[in-house]
């Protein structure tokens, strides 16, 4: 069940207070879920069932996108303001120092948030920061083609395309490595919320001056990859590698971008095992 969470941040023009909406379950340490640009926290439903078994599962809507609002006014969308505000949200939630994991640029932030030391361990899935300025720049532009794709199609087509497994590649192969699995009614969802995103404009402009290139010491750390990541090249893993040495490299076969729903075993079990 969706549940929101109003709390204080700051901003240039003063105090303002933020929404965040959020799906909480399981018992066990804490452990907080980041999704991508465009995405939502559905992407982690294949893996809530396995991570509740041991875990208070904490699965996000980061702010603009999915159930929760945008930013308010005066603040943006950069790694200066979304890294205290997650550690504020987490005071809200009455967790300190939650296990995270992320994917894209919910990887990205994990990492940011273990930096911090607001994190107690970290499992980045596909993070991004890792490119190179050529690879960035592809794959901004396909997601600007994602996105732009979302808003133009009509509702009964994106729903058409949903009931087939032609349609579902259609819609989502760039970002899962097997499509068809996906249940029509989740690829409508996740069609609509990339399409209604009110964040996804300015996070992607934050991001073009991102690059992560500090360590993060003294905590547990896996980054996975997918060998099928059609969007951030798994050749970027080997970067994250070197510039986390103490940082546990997995490699997840068959896997595309968003891996949960590829593989949610093996997503499952190395978040469990990064955040022992």
């Amino acid at each position: 069940m969706t549940t929101t969470v109003s709390f204080a941040v700051d901003s240039p023009f003063g105090g303002r207070t933020a929404e965040v909406a959020y799906e909480r379950t399981g018992a066990g340490a804490p452990l907080v879920l980041l999704h991508g640009i465009g995405h939502h926290r559905q992407a982690w439903d294949p893996v809530l069932r396995i991570l509740a078994a041991g875990r208070d599962v904490i699965a996000l809507d980061l702010p603009g996108f999915g159930a929760s609002p945008a930013l308010p006014q005066g603040l943006s969308y950069d790694l200066r303001t979304m890294v205290p505000l997650l550690g504020s949200l987490f005071d809200a939630l009455g967790v300190e120092r939650p296990h995270v994991a992320g994917n894209s640029l919910g990887g990205l932030l994990a990492l940011e948030l273990g930096r911090e030391k607001l994190a107690r361990s970290v499992t980045a899935f596909s993070p991004a920061g890792f490119w190179t300025l050529s690879e960035r720049r592809y794959a901004f532009g396909v997601l600007r083609a994602m996105r732009g794709a979302a808003l133009s199609m009509p509702m009964p087509l994106i729903e058409r395309l949903s009931r087939s497994s032609p349609g579902r590649t259609a819609l989502t192969s760039t970002i899962y490595a097997r499509p068809g699995r996906r249940s029509p009614d989740a690829v409508v969802s996740e069609t609509v919320a990339l399409r209604e995103a009110t964040g996804f404009r300015q996070t992607l402009e934050a991001g073009l001056t991102v690059a992560f290139t500090d360590d993060v010491p003294d905590l547990p750390v896996s980054i996975a990859w997918g060998s099928k990541d059609r969007l951030l090249p798994r050749r970027q893993g080997v970067r994250a590698k070197h510039v986390v040495p103490g940082a546990r490299l997995v490699r997840l076969p068959g896997c595309g971008h968003v891996p949960m729903n590829d593989d949610p075993a093996a997503v499952a079990r190395v978040i469990l095992d990064t955040s022992r």
